[in-house]
């Protein structure tokens, strides 16, 4: 996997902060802890993205649902987060 570098400005007292996380979560520079960091939020706005898609679906048909197709549906909506989340 190809990296790009970046640059990036922040306030010296944000970056004393960011400094003492990364000693007491030891990890090895402030680039893990922002790649770090960075990797968490992308997985938050995909898990709010689906979880708003699957908010649209609730309600969306007025046929009556067994619950063996509630298993079925929630199964394959699980398998497509699972690839979304990827």
């Amino acid at each position: 996997m190809a990296t790009e570098m970046i640059t990036f400005k922040l306030e010296d007292t944000f970056l004393k902060d960011v400094d003492e996380v990364v000693k007491s979560q030891r990890f090895q520079s402030r680039t893990e802890f922002i790649r770090n960091a960075l990797r968490e939020k992308v997985e938050e706005a995909k898990m709010k993205e689906a979880m708003m898609q699957i908010a649209k679906l609730k309600g969306a048909s007025s046929k009556k649902t067994s619950d063996d197709d509630l298993e079925r549906i929630r199964d394959k909506v699980f398998d497509e987060l699972k690839k979304k989340l990827k």
